[in-house]
């Protein structure tokens, strides 16, 4: 349910920021420090956009795998508790194990 939450709540914000971008497009300025250019002012909305979503996702799955890999370490972990003692094979280890006759 969560989920659909998510999704829900991003094609709203999508469709409100596709409209504010539609209704300004006129030319601007932008600088980038090495030069300006004359840009519509729509592009650098929807791009501006875009950019910080691409941001946000990147971190969203840098964080999803750090936590998959801390879910697989505790999971081996778990597993290796519950293992029973190993039991000895060796020889030596038996004959000391045996009583002295």
């Amino acid at each position: 349910m969560k989920m659909q939450w998510i999704l829900i709540s991003a094609l709203v914000f999508a469709l409100i920021t596709a409209v504010f971008a539609v209704v300004n497009v006129e030319p601007v300025q932008v600088n980038f420090m090495f030069t300006t250019t004359s840009t519509p002012l729509i592009l650098v909305i929807l791009t501006s956009t875009l950019l910080g979503g691409l941001i946000v996702g990147l971190f969203g799955m840098v964080r999803q795998y750090k936590l998959q890999r801390k879910v697989k370490q505790l999971e081996k972990q778990l597993h290796d508790a519950q293992l029973p003692p190993a039991v000895s094979t060796k020889v030596s280890d038996i004959e000391q194990n045996e009583p002295s006759v």
